[in-house]
């Protein structure tokens, strides 16, 4: 690639990726369309348009093997969108395959290597093959009294839709439209909409009559099946004059009339463009070229987010601090100062509170981002396993940290490919117990409090829980005398260890025994927890909830013996004042009861190996912590309140300790550590020993 700056150079990266993910959705929407039977040229345009726009960016930055490649694809496209190829499965299968391939190819231009990609070659050589095949044929459009001035100007796509109407013996229309120029904008939008339920428009351009300094004369060729009487009953109008174009006698055919480049009347793409070409024709409203932007959106670096989100930070503790010498003021009697201070404070509170939801709401990004790329890898994977499976996707404008979607890519990725693989049954089967040869997959977001759950729940045989235990107890995970005082929960959550698997033999997709743990592990360093659901015969549903952002969270601040820890207010339910006689022992565990229901609890100090106190402890609390359908309480000397933190990571020689999400710096001057809810709730609840050993490292 040519001497380019960094900046400009990810400013390419990142456009193109936006354009290979819009290509992916267009390929998504085909195989839709396909497969319900309905064609719809447009996605085809729309798929060549950003293909185009990729080779024209690969050429500007020196990307050599990302240009060769997008023009090989560019003219498969072009001769899909011409109708001289037609969208055969096994194209459709081509042109998927075509969005990896541009995966591999970005990522050696990014790290400026020059690796040989067989798959990536191959994939350029069947390519070549299909565009080898494609047969040239005769324009019909020659049969109809067309104005030769439309026909010079027809862009190639556009004579193309205009000879595949033709040939499905559609009529042809020409609909001769004023509009006024203060309104054209809404008013040709207006029109377009209406004239499309009843056909297609192929193409629309100014007729070169004079109409008045205030008024524009557009001319939109239109295809339907319609008969003349219905359009002017649906769009006739005192400024519009419907003609039916007739064909000539005789039906000669003459062959393809292609584009005039350069013509100075061409068709206009938008009421703009209109509005420019009258201004050239009357002389004293010429205007020059404008060089403003037609965009409003920037492309932000997240580690530019996260400096900033980092600087919110400090200004909160600072905030703190300001709160608390105010207070202090007030106890020394200068009560005046101390107000004007707290004045000061709120209004700096009100300023920094915007200023923190401005940030986070630039780091916000839709699920769907994820979701699209999880529909190409149900679609490439159901056909390799030879099963039809239908995706239902809802929630996708659910938004969540960008961070955090990126790290979600792998693990719902993992759950789909067990999903389709374990849980969905071939066709016979499915046949043979009633269910529908389409297995279903639903992926489901939606936010829930501080919270995103994404649920993944398939229509297949269930998790077979009894095989899931034997299979444990023979691979030494748990003992036999262990298996039969497992509750169900405990069973289901097996899934999750390491090595496990209730597959008998291994294929290229699961049955190693990886996948489900690394996919519970990814989860919860995302500050998250998974839960299974699963019902023999009816389908397994797995929901993970997950924070929003992990930028900057509001805390509980609370005091265990002599150290201070922040637990994320996202995940506490409530607090409550400890009561020790009220404790009991439920099946090796300590309860209480809260409003009629047990509660597990545990004391913070003991699970984490702090000393004991020397001085009595008076009053204790229980911090109830909540996530997705566990809760826990966590026994604590004392609370400070709520505050707003920024999560510092805890080091790389610390970066594997669980238990804990970070450390943060307190109002004080003070470090404090940041608990990590969802690891504890989880190793508490199922056993384990819990971060005790591992806060020893800290302490070291």
């Amino acid at each position: 690639m040519p001497e380019i700056t960094d900046k400009a150079r990810e400013e390419f990266f990142s456009e193109a990726q936006e354009i290979i993910e819009t290509l992916s959705r267009n390929l998504l929407a085909l195989d839709a369309a396909q497969k319900a039977g309905k064609e719809d040229p447009s996605l085809i345009n729309e798929a060549f348009r950003a293909v185009h726009t990729l080779k024209g960016l690969a050429g500007l930055f020196g990307a050599i093997r990302l240009g060769a490649f997008s023009h090989r694809l560019e003219d498969l496209l072009d001769d899909l969108r011409l109708g001289r190829m037609d969208l055969r499965p096994e194209v459709l299968d081509v042109l998927f395959s075509t969005v990896d391939a541009y995966g591999r190819i970005l990522t050696i231009e990014k790290e400026g290597r020059d690796d040989d990609l067989p798959s990536v070659d191959d994939l350029f050589h069947r390519l070549d093959r299909l565009g080898a095949a494609v047969e040239r044929g005769v324009s019909p459009v020659g049969d109809y009294e067309l104005d030769p001035g439309m026909l010079a100007v027809l862009t190639e796509y556009e004579e193309h839709r205009l000879r595949a109407n033709i040939e499905q013996n559609l009529k042809l229309y020409r609909l001769r439209v004023q509009f006024d120029l203060s309104t054209i904008d809404k008013a040709l939008d207006d029109m377009k909409e209406r004239a499309k339920r009843h056909g297609e428009i192929i193409t629309y351009l100014p007729t070169g009559e004079a109409t008045g300094a205030d008024a524009i004369e557009l001319d939109l060729l239109v295809a339907s099946r319609d008969d003349l009487a219905t359009l002017i009953g649906s769009l006739g109008a005192d400024n519009v004059v419907i003609e039916e174009i007739p064909r000539r006698r005789g039906g000669s055919v003459s062959p393809s009339v292609g584009p005039l480049r350069g013509s100075v009347t061409g068709a206009i793409s938008s009421p703009k463009a209109a509005d420019a070409m009258l201004m050239d024709r009357e002389g004293p409203a010429e205007q020059g070229p404008s060089l403003r932007s037609l965009t409003q959106t920037v492309r932000v670096d997240i580690r530019k987010l996260d400096h900033l989100m980092n600087i919110v930070g400090e200004l909160s503790i600072v905030r703190s601090s300001l709160s608390r010498i105010a207070e202090r003021l007030r106890g020394e009697g200068s009560r005046q100062l101390a107000t004007e201070l707290m004045r000061l404070h709120r209004n700096f509170d009100r300023r920094l509170g915007e200023m923190q939801d401005g940030i986070l709401e630039v780091r916000m990004v839709p699920l769907g981002q994820v979701f699209d790329r999880l529909a190409r890898v149900v679609r490439q994977i159901s056909r390799d396993l030879n099963k039809e499976i239908r995706l239902v996707i809802t929630g996708a404008e659910t938004e969540i940290d960008k961070l955090i979607v990126e790290e979600l890519s792998d693990p719902l990725m993992h759950m789909i490919r067990n999903a389709i693989d374990h849980g969905i049954e071939s066709a016979e089967r499915r046949a043979e117990v009633g269910k529908p040869l389409a297995g279903t997959i639903a992926l489901n977001a939606f936010q829930k409090g501080n919270h995103v759950m994404i649920e993944v729940e398939d229509d297949g045989r269930g998790i077979d829980e009894s095989a899931l235990v034997e299979k444990a107890v023979a691979s030494g995970k748990i003992a036999r005398g262990e298996a039969s005082e497992l509750v169900r929960d405990e069973i289901l959550a097996l899934i999750f260890v390491p090595g496990l698997s209730t597959r008998e033999q291994a294929d290229d997709l699961s049955g190693r025994g990886v996948g489900m743990d690394i996919v519970k592990t990814n989860i919860n360093k995302l500050g998250g927890v998974i839960d299974v659901h699963s019902e023999s015969g009816i389908g397994t549903k797995m929901a993970i909830t997950l924070p929003i952002t992990l930028a900057i969270v509001s805390a509980l601040l609370v005091r265990v013996h002599e150290q201070v820890f922040a637990i994320p207010l996202s995940t506490v339910s409530e607090a409550l004042s400890f009561d020790a006689a009220q404790v009991r022992r439920v099946e090796n565990r300590e309860v209480i009861t809260v409003r009629g229901s047990s509660l597990p609890i545990c004391d913070l100090g003991r699970l984490l190996g702090l000393p004991e106190p020397l001085e009595e402890r008076r009053r204790r609390f229980v911090v109830v912590a909540a996530l997705g359908n566990r809760r826990l309480g966590l026994v604590v000397d004392h609370l400070f309140g709520q505050e707003d933190i920024v999560i510092k990571p805890l080091g790389s020689s610390l970066s594997r300790v669980r238990g804990f999400a970070g450390a943060t710096e307190l109002g004080d001057q003070r470090v404090g550590l940041v608990l990590d809810s969802g690891a504890v709730i989880e190793e508490v609840l199922s056993g384990g020993e819990g971060p005790r050993e591992r806060l020893s490292l800290l302490h070291g």
